[in-house]
């Protein structure tokens, strides 16, 4: 194994965390470095070509599939590598962040498998990106346990054949990490993520049977998984494991990645185990590409979209057709729902609701699907086990009826619903109470039983954003505007001081989230992602 020094990675503004020097060894930060130098120059170049593309989409107002790949399309022959044995079967996934207590419930939920989240459900402090990284370490250990210091209630590992599969999910591309620099420039936490889990815990993974598996967040093109699947091959040889031992899920949740599955596909097929169909990141991603496209382009209340839209079933059955011609799995949307302690009648309306949502995916080919919450699992489990039986998955499904020519995928007025005012205060009420949650470090909030995650506030403010800049006028004959929201957040900050007390408002982030939430919702300069303007403002 080759291993350059460190020289000039250098670790700045961080408080030293319990057991650091355990993820940060010279070992690890030499691999660290190693990708930054290789691999970060792609990616900025990546990067520009998205901000060349979402302008040739504003020129066009069009999107469609890509010319210069046909061939790939076309081609009936390749397929991605077969899953190995603990990718096989993912009926159920849990998804979530790598503190201690999440780690130890997700691999105790009954589910498949366990999204390892480092990026939406996670706010990436330094506290956060390093301990999560011990965490995993003290799981694939046995060395994890967890006392809840408010209820004194202990949780401990059920034994390994009992436990999820791992994958784990590194940052979006787009995102630095500001506590390790090389050369005096950020690392791309995506790097940072892959590289310390990789480098810590593939061979310990093969030596227990399973191996490294992540989750790709935010791939717009087929050069994003090319790029992806060089930095496999490399981490591999560098450690000395087996070509083809990583797998990766790739996220369909941007449009443009929408119209590149099979190139998507393509580029990692040697290290594929499938695709994701996701909702809020894919909604926003719409919006943020159309956002000047008109008013065929305005989406209603975040609510009204459900995946039995037109225009979403025809890219999540386009993603099961695509995923078993090519041998991969197709895994379905969150259910993110969390069950309360109080209102039994809630509980059971949801269930229902949850309870036809995997049906529904189950019966349109699906392999698995998501749940945010372990009393999900039997719920979501029960709808493909009624499918699938002892199957593992059923991509022997091929969807031949499935026929998407394109336009459909953008056909945002066949819904049969408009923006509405309510949708607007939603919007404010989600946005100040998760973006605040965030900037206190937390990344997977329960707000109004559901768990929300940072895809939640991209897309409430991206719909703020929308219908203001199309002058959307509301049922109530009121007009989005500035001034309007800035009413409306006015009234939502003052709401949430009456519902907690003085004393908690003061000692929360509320202002700040408020201030935060208005300045990516009203600037005309849009933002590309919520989260880079609050990482300037997350402490630690």
């Amino acid at each position: 194994m080759s291993a350059p020094a460190p020289s000039s990675l250098v670790v700045v503004e961080a408080e030293p965390l319990p057991r650091q020097e355990e993820v940060l060894t010279d070992a690890a930060l030499a691999f660290v470095a190693e990708l930054h130098r290789r691999f970060t120059p792609r990616r900025d170049e990546l990067l520009a070509r998205r901000g060349e593309r979402r302008a040739e989409i504003a020129r066009t107002s069009t999107l469609g599939f890509l010319p210069e790949t046909a061939a790939i399309r076309a081609d009936e022959s390749w397929r991605v590598a077969p899953a190995p044995a603990a990718l096989n079967d993912r009926r159920v996934e849990i998804t979530g962040p790598t503190d201690r207590k999440m780690t130890i419930n997700a691999l105790n939920s009954g589910a498949k498998v366990w999204l390892a989240d480092f990026e939406d459900a996670s706010a990436p402090t330094w506290e956060n990106v390093v301990l999560g990284q011990v965490n995993l370490i003290d799981a694939y250990t046995r060395n994890i346990d967890f006392t809840d210091p408010r209820s004194g209630k202990s949780y401990a590992l059920k034994p390994a054949d009992q436990l999820a599969t791992v994958v784990m999910r590194p940052r979006g591309w787009h995102l630095e990490e500001r506590h390790l620099t090389v050369d005096g420039r950020p690392v791309p936490g995506a790097l940072v993520d892959f590289g310390l889990y990789f480098f810590h815990n593939a061979q310990r993974l093969i030596d227990l049977g399973k191996g490294p598996y992540f989750y790709l967040p935010k791939t717009e093109s087929h050069l994003e998984a090319r790029l992806w699947n060089d930095i496999f091959v490399f981490a591999q040889d560098y450690v000395g494991i087996p070509q083809g031992t990583v797998r990766a899920t790739v996220l369909i949740e941007t449009i443009t990645a929408a119209y590149e599955m099979e190139e998507i596909l393509y580029e990692l097929r040697d290290h594929a185990a499938g695709l994701n169909a996701g909702r809020w990141d894919y909604l926003f991603s719409i919006v943020k590409n159309f956002r000047d496209g008109g008013a065929k382009f305005v989406l209603p209340d975040r609510n009204a979209v459900t995946m039995t839209a037109p225009f979403m079933r025809a890219y999540t059955e386009l993603l099961v057709r695509t995923c078993h011609k090519r041998g991969a799995h197709a895994i379905g949307g969150m259910a993110a729902f969390i069950p309360s302690r109080k209102d039994a009648e809630v509980n059971k309306v949801a269930f229902e609701k949850v309870k036809a949502d995997k049906d529904r995916e189950a019966g349109d080919g699906f392999d698995g699907s998501w749940v945010a919450h372990p009393d999900l699992v039997p719920i979501a489990m029960a709808s493909f086990d009624a499918v699938l039986g002892d199957k593992p998955n059923q991509k022997d499904r091929l969807r031949e009826d499935v026929h998407v020519e394109g336009p459909e995928l953008i056909d945002i007025a066949s819904l049969d619903a408009q923006p509405t005012y309510e949708g607007l205060r939603n919007a404010v009420q989600v946005g100040i109470r998760y973006i605040e949650a965030w900037l206190r470090g937390l990344g997977a909030v329960a707000i109004f039983n559901l768990m929300e995650d940072a895809a939640t506030a991209e897309i409430s403010r991206s719909q703020i954003w929308q219908w203001i800049n199309a002058g959307v006028v509301f049922e109530n004959g009121e007009k989005a505007t500035p001034e309007l929201a800035r009413k409306v957040a006015a009234e939502e900050l003052a709401a949430i001081r009456e519902e907690i007390g003085a004393e908690a408002f003061a000692a929360g982030k509320w202002q700040q989230a408020h201030d935060l939430l208005l300045h990516v919702s009203l600037d005309a300069d849009y933002a590309d992602f919520l989260t880079l303007p609050a990482y300037d403002q997350l402490v630690g």
